[in-house]
C-alpha cells in the first residue's frame, strides 16, 4: 500500500504495490476536548523500527487538520505536511510520538472522521476517515491497542473497549485487543440507554446498551433481542465468545452506510436498528435482524482477525455476509432466505459484474477505496464462501474455520492466509478456486442433454465475458447441484453436487427407467447465469413438482418472464397455463405463506429490461411497464374469484409479531392487496388503512392504494400522523416516487426536494427520493431525460457535501449502455456534466469515469 498523497490527477493504487509500515506502533493513547467547531485531539503513540525493514520512511496520514504541536520524546519538531500527511525524520530506536491537532466536527458534512449530528458527536473511520481525526498510519495492517480519554460536557462519553474510569466531564476508554485505526470509535451526546446483560458460554456476564436520543427508548427492544440471539448462535455455530466487559450500539440518524462494527461500540444507522410495530415494517425488523447480527459477527471475521489491506476487503465482508445469511436462514426460513438472495445478487451485483463498474471480488487496483464497498465485494464474496463450504462439506468447512481463528487471531490476513487454512485442513488443492476472488463477471453456464438405454448425460459449458481490464478468463470451479425427476414428479436422484472444473464437462446418471426432467443448480448452487432451453410445460412441470424451493421459484420466475417478454416483443398474452399453475400454488396453503408471496412477486422491470438486452432487444422502458401493468390486471382477473377469500385468510390476528410465520401471512396478504385493488378501486386498501394497528399493513394498503392513482387523502393522514418521525417519513417520500406513474415520476421526485422535510445533508432522506426515482425504471428512463437530469443536478449538489453518498449514487447510470441511442446520448451528457464540475472529489470522479469508459 502506498503512502504517498495523490498527484493532481487522481493516483491509482495497486494490490502488486503493497508494502508492509516500516514501524510497529505498540500504544495508542488518545485525548478528545470536544467542542463543535474546535475539538482538539491529543495523540501519545509509541512506535518501533520493524527489524526487518531498513531505514523506514516515517508517513502518517492526516487530512483537513490543523496541527498545534508535534512532539518525539518529548522534543518539539517540524514535520513537513502536506494535504493528506506528514513526513518527520525520527529516532532509530523505538520513540513516542506526540501530537495536538485541531478539528471541526460541525463542519464536517461528508460523515467521514468525528463529525455532528443532531447535537451528537459521533465517528465513522471505515475504511479512511481516522485520518481526519488527528496524524496516524492509517491503514488497516497497523493494530495496536488504544486507550482513550473524552473531555467534554455531554452526558454520555463512549468508546471502543471497556471503561475504565469517569467522572465530571470525562470518560476514559482502553480497549486490550489491538485493532487499526478504522475500528477506532466515539460517541457524545445527551444520550439514553436501553440496557441488558448477557452471559457468554464460559460464565462471563457482558453489559449490554442499545443508546438512543431520549424519545427512542421504545425503538430498542426487538434490536437488543436481535444482538443475544446473534451472540448465542455464534457460540453455537462457531464457537465464537464475545471478549471484552461491555457491547455498546449507538443509533445515529445521519450516517453514509448500514452500521459500523467498531470494536465494542457500533455504530448503526438509525434505520438499521430503531423498531416498534408501529413504525416499523417487517421488511425492517427483517433487516435490522441480520443487521446487527452482521456487525456482531465482525467480532471475529473483521476486528480480530482484520483485513491485511483494503484489496483484501472481501475477506472480512464476503465472509460475515454469509455468516449473517447463515443467522437469518436458521431464525427464520432458509429456503425464503435464499429465494431474497438470489434476488438481491441479480439485481444489484449482476448489473455490476456485467457493465462498465465490473471488478474482481478481489479488486487489483483502485483510486478511492469507499467506491468499492459493492455488491461484487459483499454480496458476490459471501456466495464465494457459500460455494467453498458446498464443495468441501460443512464438517470440513467448521473445521477449516477453526483453525482459521486459531491461526491468525490478531492478524491483518489476505485471501491468500485463508485459502491456505482450508488447503491444510482439508488436504484440497483450491488453486483453480481462486479464480473466484481475481476475475470479474458472471460465468454463463451453458448445458445439453442426452438419453439413451436408461442412461442421461448432462454436458456443461462454461464462460465468462469480457470485463475491463480481464478480457479472458480462466475456468472456475463450479459446484453444480442437481437433482433429476421422473415425469410422473418423483424424484428419482436427490440432490447432489457436480464440481465442475472445465471448460467443457459431462456428468452421467446410469440405471434410470425414464428420461427425467432436470432440476439444475438447486438452492442456487453458484452464482452464474443458466442458459438452458426449456419449454413452458416443462418449468410448469417443476413448479408443481420439484422438491427443491430455490428452483421451484425460479421455474415460476422464469415463466413469468417468458411471458412479459413475449408481451414486450409479439403483444401476446400472458399464457393460460401460467396463470393456472400460479392459481393452484397460490390456493396451497401447506406452502410457506412466504414462499407463496415470493412467487406471486413479479419480476422487476429492470430484470425483464436486462432479459431483453441479453436476447440481442433494445429494452424500451415504456413497453416494459405496459406490460407489467397488463401482466398484473390479468393475473387479477383471473384470480378474482379467489382474491377476497385468499385476503381475508391471510389476515394476521392478535398481537404484532416479527416473527417469519407472521411476515409470511402479511407478505402474502399484502401481494393479494396489490391485485384485489386492481379490481375493487381501492375499496379493500382503504379499509386496510383505516384499521391498521402496525406499519407493514399501513404501510402496503398505501402503496396500493397510490399505485392505483387513489390514496390522496390516505397519503396525508400518513403525512399528518408521522410527520415527527423521521425513519416513518423516509418510506413517505419514498412511496411517492416509488409508486408515481412513469410520466410523473421525475417532476414528484423534483417536487419533493424543494419539500420542508427533504434534506440533501441526510443520506436517508437522500436515497428515499433519489433512489426511489432511480427504482421507477420507466420513470427514471423516460425518453425526455427528466429523471438522468435531476439525478445528475441533485449529485452535483452533493458532492462537495457528501462524496461517498455521491459516488454510491452514480450507479444508477451503470446500466445506460442497454439502451437505445437516444436515451445513451441523456444519460452520457448528464455523466459528462458531473465529470465536468469543478472540484469534484475522487470518488465521484472515478465512478463516473468508470462508468462513461463503458
Amino acid at each position: 500500500m502506498k503512502d504517498a498523497a495523490p498527484a493532481t490527477q487522481p493516483e491509482t493504487f495497486y494490490l502488486k504495490d503493497y508494502t508492509p509500515f516500516g514501524f510497529d506502533v505498540e500504544s495508542v493513547e488518545l485525548t478528545f476536548r470536544l467542542a463543535p467547531e474546535t475539538t482538539r485531539v491529543l495523540s501519545r503513540i509509541r512506535f518501533a523500527a520493524k527489524p526487518d525493514v531498513a531505514a523506514p520512511r516515517f508517513f502518517l496520514h492526516g487530512e483537513a487538520l490543523s496541527l498545534i504541536s508535534a512532539r518525539i520524546d518529548g522534543t518539539e519538531v517540524t514535520p513537513e505536511l502536506t494535504d493528506h500527511g506528514l513526513t518527520c525524520a525520527v529516532p532509530d530506536q523505538p520513540f513516542t510520538w506526540e501530537a495536538e491537532v485541531e478539528i471541526n466536527p460541525k463542519a464536517n458534512t461528508a460523515l467521514e472522521g468525528l463529525y455532528m449530528s443532531n447535537g451528537m458527536y459521533c465517528t465513522q473511520c471505515e475504511a479512511e476517515g481516522f485520518r481526519k481525526i488527528t496524524y496516524y498510519p492509517d491503514r488497516p495492517d497497523v493494530m495496536s491497542t488504544f486507550s482513550v480519554r473524552i473531555e467534554g460536557t455531554e452526558k454520555v462519553l463512549l468508546s471502543n473497549g471497556n471503561p475504565v474510569a469517569s467522572g465530571a466531564g470525562f470518560a476514559e476508554w482502553h480497549d486490550p485487543w489491538p485493532k487499526p485505526a478504522y475500528l477506532f470509535a466515539l460517541v457524545a451526546g445527551d444520550l439514553v440507554n436501553h440496557p441488558d446483560s448477557f452471559t457468554t458460554m464460559s460464565g462471563k456476564a457482558v453489559e449490554l446498551n442499545i443508546w438512543v436520543r431520549p424519545g427512542d427508548e421504545n425503538k430498542c427492544a426487538f434490536g437488543m433481542e436481535a444482538l443475544k440471539k446473534s451472540m448465542k448462535w455464534d457460540e453455537d455455530t462457531y464457537g465464537r465468545e464475545y471478549d471484552l466487559d461491555v457491547f455498546n450500539i449507538v443509533a445515529v440518524d445521519d450516517f453514509n452506510m448500514g452500521a459500523m462494527e467498531n470494536k465494542g461500540l457500533n455504530i448503526f444507522n438509525s434505520s438499521c436498528v430503531l423498531a416498534s410495530p408501529e413504525t416499523s415494517t417487517d421488511l425492517n425488523f427483517e433487516r435490522i435482524e441480520a443487521i446487527i447480527a452482521h456487525e456482531y459477527f465482525h467480532n471475529w471475521t473483521g476486528n480480530r482477525i482484520t483485513c491485511r489491506d483494503w484489496f483484501q476487503l472481501c475477506l472480512k465482508e464476503g465472509l460475515t455476509v454469509f455468516r449473517d445469511a447463515q443467522f437469518t436462514a436458521d431464525m427464520r426460513s432458509a429456503p425464503v432466505k435464499r429465494i431474497d438472495d438470489a434476488i438481491d445478487l441479480r439485481a444489484r451485483q449482476f448489473p455490476e459484474d456485467n457493465g462498465p463498474l465490473a471488478h474482481p471480488v478481489r479488486p487489483e487496483a483502485f483510486q478511492e477505496i469507499n467506491n468499492f464497498y459493492t455488491a461484487t465485494v459483499y454480496e458476490k464474496g459471501a456466495e464465494v464462501i457459500g460455494m467453498l463450504k458446498r464443495l468441501v462439506g460443512d464438517a470440513a468447512y467448521y473445521q477449516a474455520l477453526d483453525l482459521y481463528f486459531e491461526r491468525h487471531d490478531g492478524q491483518a490476513c489476505t485471501i491468500e492466509d485463508w485459502i491456505k487454512v482450508f488447503e491444510d485442513s482439508t488436504g484440497r488443492d483450491l488453486a483453480q478456486f481462486k479464480n473466484w476472488y481475481s476475475q470479474a463477471g458472471t460465468p454463463r453456464l451453458s448445458v445439453e442433454e442426452s438419453y439413451a438405454e436408461g442412461t442421461y448425460t448432462l454436458t456443461f459449458r462454461q464462460s465468462t465475458p469480457p470485463t475491463p481490464g480481464q478480457p479472458e478468463k480462466d475456468p472456475k470451479v463450479i459446484p453444480i447441484a442437481v437433482g433429476l425427476l421422473n415425469p410422473n414428479g418423483d424424484e428419482v436422484l436427490p440432490t447432489k453436487v457436480l464440481e465442475m472444473t472445465k471448460a467443457e464437462q459431462s456428468f452421467s446418471f446410469d440405471g434410470l427407467n425414464a428420461r427425467p426432467i432436470p432440476s439444475i443448480l438447486r438452492d442456487f448452487s453458484a452464482p452464474v447465469i443458466l442458459e438452458r432451453e426449456s419449454s413452458a410445460a416443462e418449468r410448469a412441470f417443476l413448479l408443481a413438482h420439484d422438491t427443491d424451493p430455490f428452483n421451484r421459484w425460479e421455474a415460476g420466475r422464469e415463466l413469468a418472464k417468458a411471458a412479459r417478454i413475449a408481451m414486450v416483443t409479439e403483444g401476446a398474452s400472458p399464457g393460460a397455463d401460467y396463470l393456472a399453475a400460479l392459481s393452484t400454488l397460490l390456493r396451497d396453503d401447506t406452502l410457506d405463506p412466504a414462499f407463496r408471496a415470493l412467487v406471486l412477486a413479479p419480476p422487476s422491470e429492470s430484470e425483464i429490461a436486462q432479459a431483453l438486452f441479453d436476447q440481442g432487444i433494445t429494452p424500451d422502458p415504456d413497453a416494459i411497464f405496459d406490460a407489467a401493468e397488463t401482466f398484473s390486471q390479468t393475473l387479477a382477473q383471473s384470480l378474482a374469484d379467489s382474491l377476497p377469500r385468499l385476503f381475508a385468510a391471510t389476515q394476521v390476528d392478535g398481537p404484532f409479531r416479527p416473527d417469519a410465520r407472521d411476515a409470511g401471512l402479511r407478505a402474502l396478504n399484502g401481494r393479494i392487496l396489490g391485485l384485489l385493488t386492481r379490481l375493487d378501486g381501492g375499496e379493500a386498501a382503504a379499509r386496510q388503512f383505516a384499521n391498521a394497528d402496525n406499519m407493514t399493513v399501513q404501510n402496503s394498503a398505501l402503496a396500493c392504494l397510490l399505485k392505483a392513482g387513489k390514496g390522496e387523502a390516505q397519503s396525508r393522514a400518513f403525512f399528518e400522523q408521522w410527520q415527527g418521525d423521521r425513519l416513518v417519513m423516509d418510506k413517505w417520500f419514498a412511496l411517492q416516487v416509488a409508486t408515481a406513474r412513469p410520466e410523473r415520476a421525475a417532476s414528484v421526485a423534483r417536487e419533493l426536494t424543494g419539500h420542508a422535510l427533504f434534506t440533501i445533508k441526510n443520506p436517508n432522506r437522500f436515497r428515499a427520493v433519489m433512489g426511489a426515482l432511480s427504482m421507477n425504471h420507466a420513470g427514471f428512463h423516460q425518453a425526455d431525460g427528466a429523471g438522468y437530469d435531476l439525478l445528475a443536478e441533485q449529485l452535483i449538489a452533493l458532492d462537495p457535501l457528501n462524496p461517498q453518498t455521491t459516488a454510491r449514487m452514480c450507479t444508477a447510470f451503470q446500466t445506460w449502455k442497454r439502451y437505445d441511442a437516444s436515451r445513451q446520448g441523456l444519460i452520457r451528457a448528464a455523466l459528462q456534466r458531473i465529470k465536468s464540475v469543478e472540484g469534484l472529489s475522487r470518488d465521484t470522479n472515478e465512478m463516473v469515469s468508470r462508468i462513461l469508459d463503458a
